[in-house]
């Protein structure tokens, strides 16, 4: 059976979705049960290279695609939506089977925020598809209960532990370093972040915090500046993979401060290297961090994360206890392995075979 993935270049873009594409990709037991090809309907850029980037790739979908079995198509909230409802309705006009699989963090605050004639094509765009994937069983039961859908299932996101090994280190050796990992800004809690360290470092005084990713990158580094942080915090900007493996090298704990969130690869990526979890109540994140393996607080309480850092940076025993926690975890609950094998069970059962 064919498959053709569609979603954000694994090689020319950012982010979540196009990790998760890569490794679909890069499977080798899926891709001895189906032959799977990736299509790249998106790319980073600016504003017009965007534009000129997605036009030309639904022409060129449109005119040379027709010829698989299956489309696994992966989708964010805002336009990235309206975008993949043209594949849907094509796919569909081609009586083929199709799955849309829901990333964007604020999926639902972005539904909230659109006129009744949008949330209308939404909402069909979802039931029109064959099978909806979201990323937690939180996620699956506000998608069936908003949208009232009748064929959401849940996958959660997979970790390739092997391929990310190299970061393992005794948590001792860096236990005052911490690293946030993604979009830099207000969702991601960046500016909180950076309010906890000033905090934090009153106690801790040498205390150290990555910033790596994209966004508020300029800034963040003013805001640092400003506040004569720069001992304290490193604003890296956007990582590849790896920079990225060496910062996890170079840290106990992975902060994730935000305000709206599925299931963060960069928790799981984290968990996967044996690091310690602060992160907040949003999302699938509970459904993953507890007392054992983690410190949650809730979104926007800068006195709460601050406390957090410090409880990290000081209890040996914790964070030791956490990183042992973590990666048994991953290993048997968000493994890549098990994600394909789940992704490999939702194939077969659209293509009834």
């Amino acid at each position: 059976m064919k498959i053709l993935v569609i979603g954000p270049s694994p090689t020319r873009s950012k982010g979540g979705m196009a990790t998760v594409i890569e490794e679909i990709e890069k499977d080798k037991k899926l891709n001895e049960q189906f032959d799977i090809d990736v299509y790249e309907s998106y790319i980073d850029g600016n504003k017009f290279v965007r534009l000129f980037y997605s036009i030309y790739a639904f022409i060129k979908f449109y005119f040379t695609k027709r010829n698989y079995d299956l489309y696994h198509v992966h989708v964010a909230s805002r336009g990235s939506t309206f975008r993949k409802g043209h594949y849907v309705d094509v796919i569909k006009k081609w009586n083929k089977k199709v799955i849309l699989h829901v990333h964007g963090a604020q999926y639902l605050v972005f539904f909230n925020e659109i006129s009744e004639k949008k949330k209308n094509r939404v909402i069909e765009i979802l039931k029109k598809s064959d099978m909806v994937i979201s990323l937690s069983q939180d996620w699956k039961d506000k998608f069936d209960q908003k949208f009232g859908l009748t064929n959401c299932c849940v996958l959660e996101n997979g970790i390739d532990m092997e391929r990310l090994s190299p970061a393992i280190q005794d948590p001792v050796i860096h236990q005052k370093s911490f690293v946030t990992l993604g979009r830099l800004g207000q969702r991601k809690g960046t500016y909180d972040l950076v309010e906890a360290v000033d905090i934090a470092r009153k106690t801790v005084p040498d205390i150290k915090c990555y910033l790596a990713g994209d966004g508020d990158v300029e800034k963040v580094k003013e805001l640092v500046k400003e506040k004569h942080l720069e001992n304290n915090i490193d604003v890296v900007g956007w990582a590849n993979f790896d920079k990225k493996l060496e910062l996890l090298k170079s840290v106990s704990t992975v902060v994730l401060p935000s305000y709206n969130e599925g299931l963060p690869m960069s928790i799981l990526e984290g968990m996967a290297c044996g690091k310690a979890i602060i992160s907040t109540t949003v999302g699938a994140i509970p459904e993953v961090i507890s007392e054992e393996n983690g410190i949650l607080v809730k979104p926007g309480n800068v006195q709460a994360l601050s406390e957090a850092l410090i409880e990290c940076a000081q209890n040996l025993e914790k964070i030791k206890k956490m990183s042992e926690c973590n990666i048994d975890k991953v290993e048997k609950q968000f493994s890549v392995d098990m994600m394909h094998d789940q992704l490999s069970k939702y194939y077969k059962s659209v293509l009834k075979i």
